[in-house]
């Protein structure tokens, strides 16, 4: 596969996400895995080819806050500001979920990871679904994530439904996150 993905590669993902695959894609560090964040089955699937447990949570990645809107709270200006000055970039904030928001998605938390993506094939894949994907590493629960498609394809074979092909983002370590309410480092 090509290094870089091609248009029907693009959308093939954009596809299988919208039918309730799991799609393997690069992000800024790594490889992850993503689906719809509106199918728990799709989600469901995502926590099972991972063994994570449901309760730690995902982190949805997306273009713009727009994408995200549905699954947070409103924001303060002064949250808005702060944020601003992060994205898009390889900063996760952890930000009150609605609540309207699947606890699929927020673990048992009442926040929820978000991240507003610089990664140039991240963007075009949430401009394709017209919103936020999950992300979440392309890895067993506690093992070294994949940082190439061979990592992936070793990892889980054909049980993800689509490989999306791409340099990563040139970033040593997975995105820190961050509380937004307390500016705690939850992940460095």
């Amino acid at each position: 596969m090509s290094a870089v993905p091609s248009h029907w590669q693009l959308h093939t993902a954009a596809r299988c996400i919208r039918k309730g695959g799991v799609v393997a894609y690069p992000t800024e560090a790594v490889f992850g895995l993503g689906c719809d964040p509106a199918n728990p089955l799709a989600v469901a699937k995502l926590l099972a080819l991972k063994n994570r447990p449901w309760q730690k949570g995902l982190i949805l990645l997306a273009t713009n806050l727009r994408q995200l809107e549905p699954w947070l709270q409103t924001l303060s200006d002064n949250c808005l500001q702060q944020l601003d000055k992060s994205w898009p970039g390889p900063s996760t904030w952890l930000l009150p979920a609605s609540s309207s928001c699947p606890d699929w998605l927020t673990g048992t938390h009442d926040t929820l990871a978000v991240r507003i993506s610089a990664h140039p094939l991240v963007r075009r894949l949430c401009d394709i679904l017209d919103g936020p994907i999950t992300s979440t590493s392309a890895n067993s629960s506690g093992q070294r994530p994949a940082r190439s498609v061979l990592e992936v394809r070793l990892r889980f074979g054909t049980r993800i439904d689509f490989v999306l092909p791409g340099a990563l983002g040139g970033r040593k370590q997975p995105t820190g996150i961050r509380d937004l309410a307390s500016g705690k480092l939850i992940r460095g």
